[in-house]
């Protein structure tokens, strides 16, 4: 339907873009809005007319739109049940909220108690028995601003001073997942700085300004050289169930690109085998031997492998396992290789903890990986950081 309300206005010479119908379906996802052709119509208005003088047209045009769709709606159609509760619900103005009486404590116990005794059926609208809408203190969806929510959602007006019903928590979440600046200053814990070539190097800047304060004569300033000397291969997993954590691996890479001055990166699916790809449109014309690089990187290099190890246990214990090609040797040999050749390695893992212990293929990357194998969460990192450090 909105599709075709869409083109309608567009027929109507109406200038309304994609990205604003767009847009119109975003605002419609959300609950800013209650259901009704009223507010559809300001609402689209808002979002797909930008000049004024064109209100005109967008009036007759929706009118239109509207006259043509109530008649194809047949006239048995049943109405819903949600949909004639939601008709009771009341649009109270400040000054009607402000009328309303609180009852204070004893006597809304009491009065609840009292409706208990003597309701016998449903009510909707009302202001004084257990229902939805309204006004009542007792119900949920209207509002009292001082009431006991029963049985239903809240309508957002957080007056409630209690609620019968069962409610879910849940703690607070200490294992929240990174953004991209926490990943920065995460990853940042890596960094170690040594002093490498000479022990001083000069201090152009001071020197230049120690000169001038000192009438002209010369006056070296020297500063211990200093380097970041942090070297990383990242090995990320790509494609198939890492689709699901497509935005956090982006946000680790942006973050590990500008803390790491020496990075080289490089891709596999599920496992590494005999060969990697830096560039994934071209993999099956672009592979670089394994063998190669691991000649190609000393053990000065830290080994960072990001995957959610999710796979059939095959692809890591059995020859001729892996999903896409036949593997002469097991993914295990390959990642004992890898460890074996940086011995400084970390498997960062996008999955949520929770369900680590349901994946039989992560247990077993997590064995070899001598449980170092960390979730990617602030704490998570943070320790696969201090375990790059020793």
């Amino acid at each position: 339907m909105l599709i075709d309300f869409f083109y309608h206005l567009r027929a109507r010479k109406l200038p309304v873009s994609v990205q604003e119908y767009l847009t119109l379906l975003n605002v419609l996802q959300t609950s800013l809005m209650h259901p009704t052709i009223d507010d559809f119509y300001h609402l689209a208005r808002m979002t797909l007319i930008k000049d004024e003088t064109l209100f005109d047209r967008y009036d007759q045009a929706f009118g239109e739109f509207y006259r043509n769709l109530e008649a194809a709606i047949p006239t048995e159609t049943e109405i819903p049940l949600d949909w004639l509760i939601k008709e009771f619900q009341k649009n109270l103005t400040p000054e009607q909220k402000a009328a309303i009486e609180k009852h204070g404590w004893d006597k809304l116990m009491e009065l609840f108690k009292q409706r208990l005794e003597e309701q016998k059926e449903r009510h909707a609208g009302g202001n004084k028995w257990i229902g939805t809408g309204g006004s009542s203190a007792f119900g949920h969806g209207g509002y009292h601003p001082e009431g006991i929510r029963i049985g239903g959602p809240s309508a957002g007006n957080r007056t409630a001073i209690k609620v019968w019903e069962k409610r879910e928590y849940r703690d607070y979440d200490d294992q929240q997942e990174l953004g991209t600046r926490n990943f920065k200053m995460a990853l940042r814990r890596l960094r170690r700085f040594a002093r490498e070539g000479a022990e001083l190097e000069l201090d152009l800047d001071h020197t230049i300004a120690s000169t001038a304060r000192n009438a002209g004569f010369l006056d070296l300033q020297m500063v211990p050289e200093r380097h970041n000397t942090v070297k990383v291969i990242m090995l990320l997993d790509v494609g198939g169930s890492m689709d699901d954590h497509i935005a956090r691996v982006e946000e680790l890479f942006s973050a590990a690109r500008s803390e790491f001055r020496h990075l080289d990166v490089y891709y596999f699916h599920n496992c590494p085998y005999e060969s990697l790809w830096q560039n994934n449109r071209r993999r099956t014309a672009e592979r670089f031997d394994t063998w190669d690089i691991l000649r190609k990187y000393n053990d000065d290099w830290r080994l960072i492998i990001v995957g959610d190890a999710t796979m059939s246990p095959y692809e890591i214990l059995q020859p001729g396992g892996s999903v896409e090609h036949y593997n002469k040797e097991t993914g295990a040999a390959w990642l004992q290789r890898l460890l074996d050749n940086w011995p400084k390695a970390v498997w960062l893992n996008p999955e949520p903890e929770g369900y680590w212990q349901y994946r039989q293929s992560i247990a077993i990357i997590k064995n070899i990986m001598h449980e170092r194998m960390y979730g990617v969460t602030v704490s998570g990192l943070e320790q696969a950081m201090r375990n790059l450090s020793k």
